[in-house]
């Protein structure tokens, strides 16, 4: 079998295309959420907390005073930028919350699958004719 084939039958099998389409999804989804985060979710919050912008919080390690990440960073000076660091770790919160849900509905699903009571197997033809033949010997 050439190395061409075995790639194509890898490539082709269930599992293998089922977790191409789920990185492909969950990466659009990590999009979703951080938007999510980033516009909707953190502007309220910062406004709370009085009008603080968390993508703008950093820790200046040089000697300079800058007035922004942007500016700061623009120069090349080493800054911890712990306000991106928070608006990762919500980011992670809320996928990791989403993927739980998810999973929960998905287990509760198959656990409702497997309690439901199984369907009596149907006799066959020969255990059909005997009853038949019991019955008719009662009578």
């Amino acid at each position: 079998m050439s190395m061409m084939s075995e790639f194509k039958d890898f490539a082709m099998r269930g599992n293998v295309m089922d977790m191409a389409v789920g990185i492909v999804i969950g990466g659009a989804f990590g999009k979703i959420v951080s938007s999510f985060v980033s516009d909707i979710l953190m502007p309220p919050i910062g406004k709370l907390l009085g009008g603080v912008d968390f993508t703008q919080l950093f820790i200046n390690l040089s000697d300079t005073g800058y007035e922004s990440l942007a500016l700061a960073q623009e120069a090349g000076a080493p800054t911890i930028n712990y306000g991106n660091f928070i608006q990762t770790m919500l980011d992670f919160i809320i996928i990791a919350f989403a993927i739980f849900m998810v999973i929960k509905a998905m287990n509760s699903l198959k656990k409702k699958e497997e309690e439901a009571p199984a369907e009596p197997a149907k006799p066959n033809d020969e255990v059909l004719l005997l009853q038949e033949i019991r019955d008719s010997l009662k009578k």
